[in-house]
């Protein structure tokens, strides 16, 4: 049994604001500890249920926060920026299933630091549907027919992906009381927690289908100002809905989309203007 491991690490336990998600803030060494510690449980609790092979991607910001002398010894790490498929970098057919640990609520919903990729994006949706990380990272994953077993992260994650993936094991390991301040568990429980959820999840992956994804599906993105959905207006073959900060895409496939995504939310960040 194979299994992929997207972390991202505003849903880990004890991480409330930016000081602890983003280098050269105060708390920033102490999230990377701990977010390391929850990948270790994970990670431990896979290889106990008899998985073979664990690919860890780390998935936050520009993805080198993870902190790999102290990660497991016999995962494999996906570090570095830039990724051409970033959060799902080297996910393909060959997995039996994903885990998306310390995840967060998408933008415009409750859920601690919550938001979609960047703070220029307010909605995302997949031919109307809205999606966030989380659901276009399924996605992607369904394509690939792989099964998303476990998410992590908050309460509001844990709805959002209930609400996404019928059956998905989640765990809550810490309840939004803001965006920026969390009832949280401590580390030793939350070990405990995630893994028995772990064990949980594999041993439930019969049971869970992959999301499977439109074909030729169409992006959209609300930006919050007229600025970015210019900037992402640049990127060839979207379409900029008059009197609106929406900006679609169609793409061939959710990879193509997810692409599209990308590249749409980098340009639209090169505005400073609110």
């Amino acid at each position: 049994m194979k299994v992929y491991t997207s972390i991202d690490m505003e849903g880990i336990t004890g991480l409330v604001d930016l000081t602890f998600v983003h280098p050269g803030e105060r708390n920033y060494y102490r999230g990377q500890q701990l977010m390391t510690a929850e990948a270790n449980t994970v990670i431990s609790a896979a290889f106990q249920s008899g998985c073979k092979e664990i690919i860890v991607n780390d998935s936050h910001s520009k993805m080198t926060n993870l902190l790999i002398e102290e990660l497991h010894k016999e995962a494999k790490l996906i570090s570095g920026d830039v990724k051409p498929y970033s959060m799902v970098q080297g996910l393909d057919h060959s997995f039996d299933g994903a885990m998306f640990l310390g995840y967060h609520a998408r933008a415009s919903q409750k859920g601690v630091m919550s938001h979609t990729m960047t703070s220029g994006v307010k909605r995302m949706f997949i031919n109307g549907k809205e999606v966030g990380e989380l659901g276009l990272n399924a996605y992607v994953a369904g394509f690939y027919s792989v099964p998303v077993l476990l998410v992590s992260g908050d309460d509001a994650t844990a709805s959002e992906a209930e609400e996404l993936i019928p059956g998905v094991t989640t765990a809550v390991v810490k309840e939004q009381q803001s965006r920026s301040a969390a009832l949280c568990f401590t580390p030793a429980k939350t070990a405990e927690l995630l893994t028995d959820k772990t064990i949980e999840a594999i041993h439930n992956r019969a049971k869970i289908k992959p999301l499977e994804p439109p074909e030729n599906p169409v992006l959209t993105i609300e930006f919050t100002n007229y600025g970015e959905a210019e900037w992402a207006n640049l990127m060839p073959g979207t379409t900029l809905e008059e009197g609106t900060t929406s900006v679609s895409f169609k793409a061939k496939d959710i990879l193509e989309a997810y692409q599209a995504m990308l590249v749409m939310t980098e340009l639209a960040v090169r505005t400073s203007f609110s």
